[in-house]
């Protein structure tokens, strides 16, 4: 991929352990996405990686609407114990953007469910794509992994890369997030 700018490795010290960390900017015709690796000292040959797709209000701000941040706090735990990688997948809200995300909320609020949301607002269920994961496995000689994901789009999405295994990702679910779920599991085939 051209237009790809590539930071420097820096040490990332958190609550779930000593990381390290990368930066990789994707340069695109109208916008600029900066994604971030986070990984361990001691990578395998078949390593766990989690691509996780950004999501401010759960990653962030603790939202109960989702799962995003619950599967990141697991994912980055459980890298520090078995090594690995998060891609840190800068595409919100299923790549429509936060204010676009924060309307089929709204849209929510009112009684559609999220796929309904996004197609009120003129969306596709999932806009995201994966290209750029490619490109970063391959940076990192990477060809064969162990994919911490539910998400079977996930899965088919990365052609070039070898999925050993499938890890799940197991979460409670809550009051605010119940039919959220149901929705992933049952409108767009996701493994809970």
């Amino acid at each position: 991929m051209k237009n790809i700018k590539i930071s420097k490795i820096a040490n990332l010290p958190t609550k779930y352990g000593n990381f390290k960390i990368q930066s990789f900017q994707e340069i695109l015709e109208d916008d600029i996405k900066e994604h971030l690796v986070i990984f361990t000292e001691n990578l395998s040959d078949t390593p766990v990686v989690r691509i996780h797709s950004e999501c401010l209000t759960g990653d962030a701000l603790g939202s109960l609407k989702c799962d995003c941040g619950e599967q990141l706090d697991y994912a980055l735990g459980h890298i520090a114990k078995h090594n690995g990688m998060v891609i840190y997948h800068r595409q919100e809200g299923r790549n429509i953007g936060l204010l676009n995300k924060v309307n089929a909320y709204a849209l929510q609020d009112k009684g559609l469910n999220t796929i309904e949301a996004n197609h009120q607002l003129g969306f596709k269920a999932d806009e995201r794509n994966y290209k750029i994961i490619e490109f970063i496995l391959k940076e990192f000689k990477i060809d064969k992994i162990r994919l911490l994901t539910n998400n079977p789009s996930k899965i088919n999405a990365l052609t070039s890369i070898e999925i050993m295994e499938r890890v799940e990702i197991k979460i409670k679910e809550n009051d605010f997030n119940k039919d959220y779920l149901a929705v992933k599991k049952s409108g767009m085939g996701h493994l809970l």
